[in-house]
């Protein structure tokens, strides 16, 4: 058998790795959309490098548009096979798949009103809401550790990774000629001592592994201050500063975890008395969906919900669905808290705020995750004095800042934890994906120090023979 990289493979997203077995069985380990690559991203979206009606099994690790993002796509170019993922990423997927159409469309249009008056080609949606629904159709859902035979000589299982709900690691058993074979992949790995859900399981020896490396050269600091950082960044901007704090964050996790965090001020009397605003539709209807599924939460929030029922919601906290609503909060000139998707402010509402407010030294732009280098949050990050936002230039006279112990990949330390488990001897091969090249080198060198005797870093399409 082998195994093609098609996404993921030296950068951070893109997730679409394609296992081939020698009875021309294919099967695609996630297919998520590439996010940040600047000029190339349109062009990586819309070439696969393989075609999807040779494709006969899914598998998802988890709900994020990076992992899942081009399955409606997909479906339209004549995939017709199942669709394996966890429940809980099923009630994810659902939502997160009609918002990014919903997001493609209304984005394509704003930017369309500029390539018109400049004579540029139009933009065209990758997919729209119809395709996604085509798309939902082949979804069947697997409990974790629930044995799932999708053929004669292919079987699998989803243990919790620990990063988002619903998220897996699959772990794969092929059988070719009379020999098994087991191929784990890692999807994306979470925290140790997360600050919402479970830390991620133990999972059976593997003979090759594909693992996520987004922050294979960092340690993230505690999670225990992050409470005390954004209390201190709401008071300097809100009420010593009276401007607005704008918070990208995607709408399925890192805006529940800030919620959480909100709330246990609240809990502790500490909340400063401001209007804090969610706008995104799709937010709520994640924060709806984590509360359905309490099963997911650790220890800590589960004490919580012994005293308090609704562990994301406190005084003063408004979802905001409408466009029009969306767009009032310009006018609203109160020092305020927005939380806004998308996390890297590379699409949604977040660079309109962005947009509005990034020429105000009073106000403050609060990155609270991963940004692929290319992307408009990691051009804040790095302190440009200059960005583009839908093809105009902005100076950057707000502040900006960070909290970088908020991400829900997990540190060097964790994934190393992650792979504890495994006899080093006994794998033949580890790939690092979903990283960037870099990181990448320096966390092989920490896997090599391990004991893994072989660890591979993929490029882009390359096909690998196991």
């Amino acid at each position: 058998m082998n195994i093609t990289f098609h996404g993921a493979a030296r950068t951070v997203t893109g997730s679409k790795h394609l296992l081939e077995l020698n009875d021309g069985t294919r099967i695609l380990l996630d297919c998520g959309m590439f996010q940040g690559m600047g000029e190339h991203t349109e062009d990586l979206n819309e070439h696969f490098g393989f075609n999807p009606k040779k494709v006969d099994y899914l598998i998802l690790s988890h709900a994020h548009i990076d992992h899942c993002g081009l399955i409606p796509r997909l479906v339209a170019e004549g995939f017709k096979g199942k669709i394996f993922c966890t429940p809980p990423t099923l009630d994810l997927v659902e939502i997160l798949l009609m918002d990014s159409a919903h997001i493609q469309m209304l984005d394509a249009e704003y930017s369309n009103k500029h390539r018109r008056q400049n004579n540029l080609p139009l933009l065209t949606p990758l997919y729209d809401e119809d395709q996604v629904t085509e798309a939902l159709k082949l979804f069947q859902t697997v409990d974790y550790l629930q044995e799932c035979a999708i053929t004669p000589s292919v079987k699998f299982q989803f243990t919790d990774a620990g990063h988002l709900l619903g998220s897996a690691a699959v772990h794969l058993s092929v059988t070719e000629n009379g020999k098994q074979t087991h191929i784990t992949f890692s999807g994306d790995v979470g925290r140790y001592g997360d600050i919402l859900l479970k830390s991620p399981q133990n999972f059976p020896q593997a003979d090759y592994i594909l693992l996520e490396s987004t922050y294979g050269d960092s340690l993230h600091k505690e999670a225990g201050p992050i409470e005390d950082k954004l209390l201190e960044i709401i008071q300097q901007t809100c009420l010593n500063n009276k401007g607005k704090l704008i918070i990208p964050a995607f709408s399925v996790g890192r805006t529940q975890e800030l919620l959480y965090a909100l709330n246990s001020m609240e809990l502790k009397g500490i909340l400063p008395d401001l209007e804090y605003f969610v706008d995104s539709p799709l937010s709520e209807k994640a924060t709806k969906i984590m509360m359905n599924h309490p099963e997911v939460y650790n220890q800590a929030v589960s004490d919580v919900l012994k005293v308090d029922k609704n562990p994301f919601g406190f005084k003063g906290l408004h979802f905001i669905e409408s466009t029009d609503e969306s767009k009032a909060l310009n006018d609203h000139h109160e020092p305020c808290v927005i939380i806004s998707a998308s996390g890297m402010a590379e699409a949604g509402r977040v660079k309109h705020h962005i947009k509005n407010n990034i020429g105000n030294q009073n106000c403050t732009i609060l990155i609270v995750g991963y940004c692929e280098p290319n992307s408009l949050g990691a051009h804040l990050l790095r302190g440009d004095a200059e960005v583009s936002i839908y093809g105009e230039r902005f100076e950057v006279k707000a502040q900006v800042q960070s909290i970088k112990s908020m991400s829900a990949h997990g540190d060097y330390d964790d994934l190393l934890h992650f792979i504890s488990g495994q006899d080093p001897k006994k794998i033949k091969k580890l790939f690092l994906v979903h990283g960037e090249y870099e990181v990448q080198q320096h966390f092989r060198t920490k896997i090599l120090d391990k004991g893994f005797p072989d660890v591979e870093i993929p490029y882009q399409h390359q096909k690998i023979e196991i």
